[in-house]
This record gives C-alpha cells, sequence and structure tokens, in this order.
C-alpha cells in the first residue's frame, strides 16, 4: 500500500461535504486518524450545524477507520489546533479547504478564505517543526488564477492563499515541511447549480482525493506548486482515469514525470479556457476513447450554456396574489404621492376611478424569474451572481385588475451569444383565469457566458428604439428619496444590492442602488401624465433598456418625444447627466382609438370603452353639458343576465363627472341595459325607443330625461 501511516500520523482535514468528505475518507481508509472540521454552513452561509462533520465522523467509523469532529470556527485557528492536540493527536498534516465558503461581504471572505487558513497553518506550525515533518495544502480557485468579473475580493483573497503557500514552501522547506497549493475543478453542492449533472458526475470529489494524498505523503517531496497550474502555465497533464475505473494515488505517483512535464505546456487566459480542456478530455473519457468534443459543444458546456438545450423550455408555473394594498404600494415605490391630487386615484382604494398603475404588470411575472426557476432550465448552467437585468418590455391586454389571483407562465424565447456574455430572453405571459392579462420579455445578460457559438441576434427580441433627433416635447424632472430603494423592494425585489450597504460594496458600489425596475415605473407614469391625462386604460406597451444605475436621493429627468401614439422616451440623472434608460418607448392607445376588439377577445365589458370616452369628453365639456343637461344618470349594465358594472354620470353639479360605481346620492334617471344591447344602441343599430319597449332597456326615474343623452352619445361616443 502507497499510504503506511502508523497511528501517530493524524492528518487534520477541515472539512465541506464535497471535497473535505473525499479527502477525509480517502485518508481514513489508509490508517489515518483524522479531525474533521466543519461549521455545517448551507450554500449561502446562513445557518450552523454539527450534521455535516459528524456524519463524516460516522462513516469513517464504520470503516473501522478513527475520526472525531471540531466545530470550531477556522478563523480561531489556535483552538482549532488546541482541541487537536487535547486529544492526543499529533498534527502531520493540514489541507486548508475554504474553497466554497459564500461570498458575503469583503471582510468575511477575507477572514475565511485567507485569515483562516492564515490562522490554522499559525497555530500548527511550530508543532510541524518541533517533529520535522509536515504536509500543508492549500485550496485556491481559477478566480484567483485568472480573475473573474465580479468577483475581485473573491480572486484577491485566492491568490493571497498561493502567496501564503509559497513563502510557508520556502521557510518550511529546511523543517521537512512541504507546502503545495491545487486550484480544483470539482462537482459540489455549489458548482450542482452552475454545471450539467452529466458534468458534475465527471468532476467527482473522489477524482481530486489521490492527487491529495500523494502530495500529503512522506516519500513526495514536492513543495512550492500549484495544480491545476505549474509556472503561471500548465502543463499537457495525464490522464490516470480510466472509464468506470476507480482514480488511485498509486496512479498519480505513477504519472507524476508526466503531470510535470511542461514540454508544449499551455497558457490559458481565462476561466472558461481553463475548463474547455478539461470538459474535451471527460468528453473523451465518457466515449470510451480519447479526447475527442467538438470545439463548439465543449465550448458550450465549458460556458455552461446550450441553447439547443435551453430554447423553448417551460419554467414551472407561478401564481400572485394581491389586493389594493400592493397596487398601493408599487404606486408608492415608483414615486407617486398625495401632493398630486392626479396620483389620488392610485393611492386610495376608495377613490371613484381607483386604478392599478400598468407598470405594476411586472410584479406578477417577475417571481417566474427570481424564485430560481432558470435554475431548472437544462442548457442554462450559468453562475447567476453574474446576471445582469439589461432590458424590459411589457404589454397590457387590458387593465390590470387592482386585486385578484394572476398565474404566470415562462418560455425561454432564445439565447444568444455576446462574447463577453451570454442575454437570456424569457418571455412571460400572466392570465387572470384563462385571460392573457399582460406579456414580459425580460433581457438578461450574464456576464462571462459568452463564447459557445451562439447567434448574437433574434428575431424573438423586442427591440429598442432610439428616439428622434430633435429638442423633447416634454421634460419631467422627479426626485426620488432617500429610501425609495427600500418602499421599491416592498413589491417583491429582495436583491440585497438595493439596501445593505456591504453587499452593494462587492459589486463595486458605493452605497445601494435603486432598482432599475423603480426607474422604468417613474418614467412611464411621467408618460402617463403627461400624454394620457393618467388614464391606465390607454396604456398599451413600455420598451427599456438600463445603461447606469441610479443612487436613491437623486433626480430623474425624463425626456419625451410624440410620434404618433407612440411617445418614445430617455431617462437621466439630473445631478450628473448620465443616461440610466435608453432606446426606450411607450405606446399608447389613441384618445378614440378602435380597441373593441381587444376587449372582446379578452372578455372585458365593451361598454367600459365608450364610458371612458364618455369620460373624457366630460372633462373637456364639461361646464357647457351641464348647462345642457342638469341631471344625474345612473347606469346598470348586465352581461349574461347578471349585474357587471355600474356607472354614475353626473351632469348636474361643478363641471361634470364620471365615475364607476353607484351614485353618491339620488340618481335623476337609472338606465339597467345588458353590455351587448348598450353597443348596438350607441353604434346605431337599435333604436332605443324599440329597445325600451321591447323590455331591452330599461328606465327609472324621469324617462325624459334620458332624450338629453343624445348630446353626449350622438357625436362622441362613436368607436
Amino acid at each position: 500500500t502507497l499510504m503506511k501511516y502508523d497511528e501517530e500520523f493524524n492528518p487534520a482535514d477541515f472539512v465541506f461535504t464535497g471535497l473535505g468528505r473525499e479527502y477525509a475518507l480517502a485518508f481514513a481508509e489508509r490508517g489515518a486518524s483524522v479531525v474533521v472540521n466543519d461549521l455545517g454552513a448551507d450554500t449561502k452561509g446562513g445557518g450552523k450545524s454539527s450534521a455535516a462533520a459528524d456524519k463524516v465522523v460516522e462513516e469513517i467509523r464504520a470503516k473501522g477507520g478513527k475520526a472525531v469532529a471540531n466545530y470550531d470556527s477556522v478563523e480561531d485557528g489556535e483552538k482549532v489546533i488546541q482541541s487537536i492536540l487535547c486529544g492526543s493527536f499529533n498534527i502531520h498534516c493540514i489541507l486548508d479547504l475554504f474553497h466554497n465558503v459564500p461570498m458575503g461581504n469583503n471582510n468575511l471572505i477575507h477572514r475565511v478564505h485567507l485569515r483562516g487558513s492564515f490562522s490554522v497553518t499559525r497555530a500548527a506550525w511550530n508543532h510541524m517543526k518541533n517533529q520535522a515533518f509536515g504536509r500543508i495544502i492549500m485550496t485556491t480557485s481559477a478566480a484567483g488564477i485568472y480573475g473573474n468579473f465580479g468577483q475581485a475580493n473573491y480572486s484577491a483573497a485566492k491568490l493571497g492563499l498561493l502567496g501564503l503557500a509559497n513563502t510557508l514552501a520556502i521557510e518550511g522547506l529546511r523543517y521537512n515541511i512541504r507546502c503545495n497549493t491545487i486550484a480544483p475543478v470539482a462537482g459540489s453542492r455549489l458548482t450542482e447549480t452552475v454545471m450539467t449533472p452529466e458534468l458534475v458526475a465527471s468532476l467527482k470529489p473522489e477524482y481530486i482525493a489521490p492527487m491529495v494524498l500523494w502530495l500529503c505523503h512522506e516519500q513526495c517531496q514536492e513543495n512550492g506548486a500549484l495544480f491545476e497550474v505549474l509556472r503561471w502555465e500548465r502543463s499537457q497533464g495525464s490522464i490516470v482515469r480510466q472509464k468506470n475505473q476507480p482514480m488511485t494515488p498509486e496512479a498519480v505517483r505513477d504519472q507524476w514525470d508526466k503531470i510535470c512535464d511542461f514540454t508544449d505546456a499551455t497558457k490559458p487566459k481565462s476561466v472558461q479556457e481553463s475548463l474547455l480542456s478539461i470538459v474535451s478530455v471527460l468528453s473523451g473519457l465518457d466515449s470510451g476513447g480519447g479526447v475527442g468534443a467538438t470545439p463548439t459543444a465543449a465550448a458550450a458546456l465549458a460556458s455552461g450554456v446550450n441553447p439547443a438545450e435551453a430554447v423553448g423550455q417551460k419554467l414551472p408555473p407561478s401564481t400572485f396574489t394581491f389586493t389594493p394594498a400592493q397596487c398601493i404600494l408599487y404606486a408608492l415605490g415608483v414615486g407617486m404621492s398625495t401632493k398630486d391630487p392626479d396620483h389620488l386615484r392610485f393611492l386610495y382604494e376608495g377613490h371613484e376611478d381607483f386604478s392599478c398603475l400598468p407598470t405594476f404588470g411586472v410584479i406578477p411575472s417577475q417571481a417566474a424569474m427570481m424564485d430560481g426557476g432558470l435554475s431548472s432550465i437544462p442548457g442554462l448552467n450559468i453562475d447567476f451572481t453574474q446576471v445582469l437585468h439589461g432590458e424590459q418590455y411589457l404589454e397590457l391586454y387590458k387593465p390590470l385588475p387592482t386585486s385578484g389571483t394572476l398565474t404566470s407562465e415562462a418560455t425561454v424565447a432564445d439565447v444568444l451569444d455576446k462574447g463577453s456574455g451570454a442575454v437570456i430572453l424569457l418571455d412571460v405571459k400572466t392570465f387572470s383565469g384563462d385571460q392573457l392579462i399582460c406579456f414580459n420579455q425580460f433581457s438578461v445578460f450574464v456576464v462571462g457566458a459568452g463564447g459557445f457559438g451562439g447567434r448574437r441576434t433574434s428575431d424573438n427580441a423586442k427591440a429598442a428604439v432610439p428616439p428622434p433627433k430633435r429638442a423633447p416635447d416634454v421634460v419631467a424632472i422627479d426626485s426620488t428619496t432617500r429610501d425609495q430603494a427600500a418602499l421599491y423592494r416592498l413589491s417583491g425585489d429582495w436583491n440585497p444590492l438595493h439596501i445593505d450597504p456591504s453587499f452593494a460594496a462587492m459589486g463595486g458600489f458605493k452605497a445601494p442602488i435603486l432598482h432599475g425596475l423603480c426607474s422604468f415605473g417613474f418614467a412611464a407614469r411621467h408618460v402617463l401624465k403627461h400624454f394620457a391625462a393618467n388614464d391606465p386604460s390607454r396604456f398599451k406597451a413600455i420598451k427599456v433598456r438600463f445603461v447606469k444605475p441610479v443612487m436613491p436621493g437623486q433626480s430623474l429627468q425624463t425626456e419625451m418625444w410624440k410620434e404618433g401614439n407612440r411617445i418614445h422616451l430617455q431617462c437621466k440623472v439630473k445631478e450628473t447627466d448620465a443616461v440610466v434608460l435608453a432606446g426606450a418607448y411607450v405606446d399608447l392607445h389613441g384618445a378614440s382609438e378602435a380597441s373593441l376588439g381587444n376587449l372582446t377577445q379578452h372578455g372585458a365589458l365593451q361598454s367600459e370603452l365608450v364610458f371612458a370616452e364618455i369620460g373624457r369628453r366630460i372633462k373637456d365639456s364639461g361646464s357647457e353639458l351641464v348647462r345642457k343637461v342638469n341631471a344625474v344618470f345612473a347606469w346598470e349594465i348586465t352581461k349574461d343576465s347578471r349585474s357587471a358594472a355600474e356607472w354614475t354620470m353626473d351632469l348636474k353639479n361643478g363641471s361634470g363627472s364620471l365615475h364607476r360605481g353607484p351614485a353618491g346620492g339620488k340618481a335623476d334617471v337609472t338606465i339597467t341595459v345588458s353590455d351587448e344591447d348598450f353597443m348596438e344602441v350607441v353604434q346605431g343599430r337599435l333604436n332605443p325607443q324599440k329597445a325600451f319597449f321591447s323590455g331591452k332597456l330599461k328606465v327609472r326615474g324621469n324617462i325624459m330625461l334620458s332624450q338629453k343623452l343624445e348630446v353626449i352619445l350622438k357625436d362622441h361616443a362613436k368607436l
């Protein structure tokens, strides 16, 4: 047996449930006594449990091995080492295995990855010197070797480990202490969320353990080396594993000269290049032959993105139940205020025209993306910490309800290769029962996931459109508050980037930033106010491209250009003149647009369009109509013999008004008619008198006053 240790050889293994477990089992199998240290945190760094360490210890003991558990933090190196020595163990080998520690704030990363390794090693150093033997293995990562976008703090800590190991290798040489560093690629609790099941299976932790065992053996004199990479370039290496065969330290020993042969060495420049050759080898092994993966297939596997598998895949449906409270909270989140009387219809559930802001349509659909559904899609094995929201499109097919339960169904519409990253187009349809309410297209950019050989453009993408080359027709300026992001996140986007200063610092921001969809809501309501009189029924669609972040407290300046029913817009931070929303537009329904077909198709009352037109007529000429009519009309609209809607038309008081709901006082005339017959009368296909005498139109109160309705209906409600 290659590894014959006496009872005094007791390597301390600082363990997680992937690589650490395999190291512990492998050492114990060959006679070593093992100390298993694990705090038992989850993959996000939360919680604390002794279960992980205890389970490994039980496995070792069940096979007749010797092992004990330790639950101290690696930051308390002296405490960890003392607990080992108190157990009558000597320390001959340390494996600092922290590559799976979650990425929290900067301090946590450096405390655990770098300071933890230093602390444990320093505590054990004199014991190793006194016994004239020691083996130390540090664990770095590809992010430290090559760098990786958005991981400056993590990369610095991991490369710091290499510097520490190289210095220890020099200082420990005279005491027979050898220190080496490994940069493993292995399937684990973390990598299984970003790799295909097949690739995770090919990167089992037990394929790393033989290398570690050999580096810890007394016969191994390797010192100051880095594996996967040595001397900042990579050898061709040697395949020491065969299909369906176990991998052993003896195989590593026998191929050691070839592993360390730098003839025809390669110099990978990125994580993707590094992983590409590994994937190629695995493809050859799995096929039973040599290295045979095609460049395109290997590139797709290396990047984790495979459009052929992903496009057309559906995410699990999501449901969203809400009340007027959620509609009001959203309106406040995008800057609405009771200081503006026109905003009250979106802020007060008792308002006669209480409505939901059109851009609330993104809220029920975003759950499809935020609840982890993308992680279940084959062909999208990506690092979700590198996902950015690039563009957003929203289209409404009818005004949003102010309460109810909506169901959203999401489909991967396309995956594009932008070189530096991948773009995923996610189409989400939202239904109320069987009625399609709205459609969203999320365009998300995954940093570093490009280079898989895919298309750069898609016919499925809702394109951004540049504004006209002239001065804007309208400019609106609104100030955000210091708490704008804290308020907006209550609508369902809980990303700590918008509330936690330490998390924002990880992303390179001085403070938490405003949600892009919050700026989106600000800009949309600017258009609604200046070009649609705050009438949500006129809103059709919006498209924006997110360019730069906004800091809470800054002012948003929306520049708008009217081109027919399309309002082009560009949004800037007033204080810096930086563009934050570009290529954007809002499409509106015309004031008298014939959208009856849409209303009929989606099951709405056809009469709603007519009353909307009547409301606009009253707003424009209310005083004149009050002088001519001088009456209050109540309408009861039925559908399928049941009451479907009530409207009150006050042409008696003030400058007139129209609201949905019963009259506050006594109406002069009450008219009951079905939705279908109402439309027949309005469009001149049914004579009102014939409708009355046939019972299709019922009138209570002063019947003669109903004749005055012709002033409104004849000329101003044509469809």
